[in-house]
């Protein structure tokens, strides 16, 4: 089973969050929903059988090593000054990064880093930021 880590489960998540746990049991997906507020991912995850929601602070490093290290990918929807976090675990530990923001000049400096680990960071995964804003404040 793969294991896919979400960081953050704000507005805009809601669609993935729903999108990956509707396929969850064909694709043999384990959903992990990390938030600041463990009742926003509770929420987004509606109890599914292949969620887990938990409450997640990406600047503890103890927690964000452990969560990261025990994934196969990692997607952050997390606002784009704290991706750098996840980018550097996501590297070191040898598992794949997406996100839907641009990418920032630090998490450019880890290219070399990731080519060279096999990891992909892969940024601008999305609709244009201002469309999928506006989609989700509906």
């Amino acid at each position: 089973m793969k294991h896919i880590l979400i960081l953050g489960a704000g507005r805009s998540s809601a669609f993935l969050i729903k999108y990956l746990l509707e396929h969850s049991a064909e694709n043999e997906w384990k959903i992990t929903v990390g938030d600041v507020s463990v009742k926003s991912a509770e929420q987004k995850t509606d109890g599914h059988p292949h969620a887990s929601p938990i409450s997640f602070d990406i600047q503890n490093q103890k927690q964000r090593e452990e969560e990261i290290s025990k994934t196969d990918l990692v997607v952050s929807m997390l606002p784009p000054h704290l991706h750098i976090f996840a980018a550097r675990d996501c590297v070191r530990y040898k598992k794949h990064l997406v996100t839907a923001s641009y990418a920032s000049e630090e998490v450019k400096k880890l290219d070399a880093d990731a080519k060279k680990s096999g990891v992909i960071l892969l940024n601008e995964m999305g609709v244009d930021p201002g469309i999928e804003h506006m989609s989700a404040m509906q």
